[in-house]
């Protein structure tokens, strides 16, 4: 899938849990629920770090598009020296190791425990990085455009330290779900997690699917790319995608949005 509908999807799966924690009783504070939706719309980019012309690689300047030149090759390396005979031979490293439900849970173990070791400047750079990227997703063509690049990362950074700042407050949530202490921000890695994740699966969807369960081999193949039956799946960027799926994404999203507010 395109940039727009994968932070589209990670927004609504975010604003979903939130709507599943209040019908279990235990709703989240609002702040909670908006930073964790704009970190999950931003955390479902992040797996195309791997692809030299995605929405991400272009985030950060020249930074960015250094690190994912590095992460095709490294993941390419890996699928290479893991590759079963079913799995085909292949010129590059897109839709491989970040691809995966490993990459997701790593990426998100990374980020809790930065947020922990860290302190509030590694809680404030993970949010800045997810507020770029969810600014870039979910404002694709007004954010299009190196003229752009220093408001989107002024925007991006003015967020993260309100956003910051609203959270440290007592009941506001830097504590939410872990409350012993010193565990405050421990949970910023599941909507990073749950991003990846949902990126994975709406890749999946696509012709190429997704080699979500990697490392784990089915069949000859280690690399196995999982989706629907072909004929189920649509091109990336196709009419299905963009007038079926996201505004199914924003439908969802905004009935999440109200469940978790107990507004419904």
């Amino acid at each position: 899938m395109m940039g727009p509908a994968h932070s589209l999807s990670g927004a609504a799966a975010w604003l979903g849990v939130g709507a599943a924690a209040a019908a279990a009783g235990h709703p989240m504070p609002w702040p909670v629920l908006l930073v964790g939706a704009l970190i999950c719309a931003g955390a479902a980019l992040a797996p195309d770090l791997d692809h030299k012309a995605a929405t991400i690689s272009r985030a950060f300047g020249p930074v960015s598009r250094w690190i994912c030149e590095i992460v095709d090759k490294l993941s390419y390396a890996v699928y290479k020296a893991t590759r079963m005979k079913g799995d085909p031979r292949r010129s590059g490293g897109h839709r491989t190791l970040t691809h995966t439900w490993l990459w997701a849970v790593l990426i998100g173990a990374g980020s809790s425990a930065a947020a922990i070791f860290g302190g509030r400047w590694a809680v404030l750079a993970i949010l800045f990085v997810h507020m770029v990227l969810a600014i870039e997703g979910l404002l694709w063509r007004a954010a299009r455009g190196s003229s752009s690049d220093v408001l989107v990362w002024l925007l991006a950074a003015t967020s993260a330290w309100i956003l910051a700042g609203i959270l440290d407050k007592p009941g506001n949530g830097s504590d939410w779900l872990f409350t012993d202490p010193g565990q405050e921000y421990l949970w910023l890695g599941l909507p990073i997690v749950l991003g990846a994740l949902v990126h994975d699966l709406g890749d999946a969807l696509t012709v190429s699917g997704c080699p979500v369960l990697w490392p784990i081999p089915i069949g000859r193949k280690r690399w196995y790319p999982l989706g629907p039956p072909k004929p189920m799946r649509f091109r990336a960027g196709s009419w299905v995608e963009l007038k079926v799926l996201m505004p199914a994404f924003m439908l969802l999203g905004g009935a999440g949005c109200a469940a978790a507010l107990n507004l419904i």
